[in-house]
């Protein structure tokens, strides 16, 4: 028999016990990084996310699957948009808040979310953690029960759970054993090819120069520079930047080796040339795209930042992909092909669960369709590598 508890802070379960679990390459699911949210005010009641992690046992009583898992007042931070549920739900007169979400916050990257590591009865495990979730969303009185980015399998998995499948898509890169950036040019069309060197000449031109850091070599006063970038990119889109300085500066003492700080400075004044920077973190196997900031306004600035130094870095590794983040049609052209992205839905009312399982057929559908579109504007003279969309 497996028994499911429910906790209220990341740290009621070990850090060793929950990273046994979580694996290597996703860094956004390491106890570290939950734990520096719960800390700093990143997460909590005020800003609508409020732990409740579960964790899955065995007849021995030994933690065999945990799962991110939190009570949502909103939808901010999530990536995988049901705000059109949340007001079909008001029309009617019903509370669509709170919710149960199961994702690492603020992080649309693509994961385990049933974490079990290399259990052999994974699927039993995630079967269970599943059902358990269910229970524990009705038990709740909640609208719905959310699984975010989850990988292709546990997505499987839930679907046999009874929950509902939704497709979307991002743009990652996916390393076809490139030996250098040049080599990875090389695979792109003529135009495409011309049009990335053109855009890395104006950066070079500009006298701007780059370092890359990992986590644990950035100092104090780079990491607050990074964090007043980084809340000068919310306040300009008009968002609400949700980390914290101290957030940056544990992580950085704490996994240090799991994030890469591209740094952007023109002229030789390390102190005063800084005029912006990227943050990403970084895995056994990828690397994630996550923020980025800049002082000054400069021609393809961006993508040298948050993109080619990413990839360059990615190559030199071998590591095996790239998410850059959400969204952007914009990265195609640069390498970056579309890659399906999955979540899955629990919906209590089942008048609404109709409802949102037919929108979700015709929303498959209308994805599976843009997937194929921006696959055609593949800037590789062959089809590029990466998973298709079936």
């Amino acid at each position: 028999m497996f028994s499911l508890s429910t906790h209220s802070a990341i740290d009621e379960i070990p850090a060793t016990d929950w990273n046994r679990l979580a694996g290597s390459d996703a860094p956004f699911l390491r106890h570290e990084f939950l734990l520096a949210l719960e800390r700093h005010g990143c997460v909590g009641p005020q800003l609508g996310w409020v732990p409740q992690h579960l964790a899955l046992r065995d007849e021995q009583g030994a933690l065999i699957a945990v799962a991110p898992c939190y009570l949502k007042s909103n939808s901010y931070g999530e990536f995988v948009f049901d705000r059109a549920w949340a007001d079909a739900y008001a029309r009617a007169g019903l509370r669509y808040y709170p919710k149960l979400v199961v994702a690492s916050p603020y992080t649309p990257a693509t994961g385990a979310r049933i974490l079990t590591g290399d259990a052999p009865r994974r699927a039993d495990s995630a079967a269970a953690l599943l059902r358990g979730a269910v229970e524990l969303a009705q038990r709740l009185g909640v609208s719905s029960l959310h699984w975010l980015f989850t990988a292709e399998d546990e997505t499987t998995w839930a679907e046999q759970q009874g929950l509902m499948r939704r497709l979307g898509c991002q743009f990652h890169w996916h390393n076809a054993g490139y030996g250098s950036f040049d080599d990875f040019l090389g695979a792109f069309s003529a135009p495409k090819r011309k049009n990335v060197k053109r855009e890395r000449r104006r950066v070079a031109e500009a006298g701007i120069r780059f370092r890359r850091l990992l986590g644990s070599e950035v100092s104090p006063a780079e990491w607050e520079l990074f964090h007043r970038l980084y809340c000068d990119t919310f306040d300009k889109r008009g968002g609400y930047p949700t980390l914290t300085l101290p957030f940056f500066r544990e992580i950085g003492q704490t996994m240090g080796e799991q994030m890469l700080l591209v740094l952007a400075y023109q002229g030789t004044d390390l102190d005063r040339g800084l005029v912006a920077a990227a943050f990403n973190l970084l895995g056994s196997r990828s690397l994630y795209g996550r923020h980025w900031g800049c002082f000054a306004d400069f021609h393809s600035l961006h993508f040298e930042a948050c993109y080619y130094q990413g990839l360059d870095y990615c190559i030199s590794r071998g590591l095996e992909r790239f998410e850059p983040g959400a969204q952007g049609e914009h990265k195609v052209s640069r390498g970056f092909l579309p890659t399906p992205t999955w979540s899955a839905h629990w919906i209590g009312d089942p008048g609404f669960r109709n409802g949102i399982e037919r929108f979700l057929r015709l929303e498959t559908e209308s994805m599976q369709d843009y997937i194929a579109d921006m696959t055609a504007r593949s800037p590789f003279r062959t089809q590029g590598p990466g998973p298709d969309a079936t």
